[in-house]
């Protein structure tokens, strides 16, 4: 199936269809910014850049955890820019867990469950790295940092 099929609002408010990013290794984070681990977008960053054109990198932000993303679109996106100059594509905020889960991670979290099976999404910075044709590969806790993920992406290149 992969994640291919899916569409998300972006943060400007425009849907995409999660296929214009075919053809490429896919990290998809679940962000915020007033998180302990929101330091984390640098490295997001970095990997963004050092795998330009081979590797996509989307945010996710979201406000379920300790409500550590109260801002609205306009001000996640000035944040990212302003902070860790992002250029990695972010999408409008939404829920990860719960009732309104968005489609996508109900997909990722039944693919790749967490520790003994969950499939809750435990915070932010929660990271899956998707391959080439859009299936899920892997499952991170939201300590594992950007840069600890090189080797796994690199494989997959």
């Amino acid at each position: 199936m992969g994640i291919h099929h899916f569409k998300a609002i972006d943060i400007t408010g425009k849907e995409r269809e999660l296929s214009e990013f075919k053809d490429k290794v896919i990290l998809i984070v679940n962000t915020a910014s007033k998180c302990g681990f929101t330091p984390q977008y640098a490295g997001l960053q970095e990997l963004y850049k050092k795998y330009e054109g081979k590797l996509e990198v989307l945010a996710f932000p979201c406000n379920q955890f300790g409500k550590q993303e109260p801002g609205e679109s306009n001000e996640i996106a000035e944040f990212c820019d302003l902070k860790f100059n992002v250029s990695f594509p972010i999408f409008d905020k939404i829920d990860v867990n719960g009732e309104n889960t968005h489609p996508l991670y109900d997909y990722l979290k039944k693919e790749r469950p967490g520790l003994l099976g969950s499939q809750n999404i435990k915070w932010n910075f929660t990271k899956f790295l998707i391959d080439k044709n859009g299936e899920p590969v892997k499952r991170y806790a939201p300590q594992v940092k950007p840069n600890e993920l090189e080797k796994d992406i690199e494989e997959l290149l």
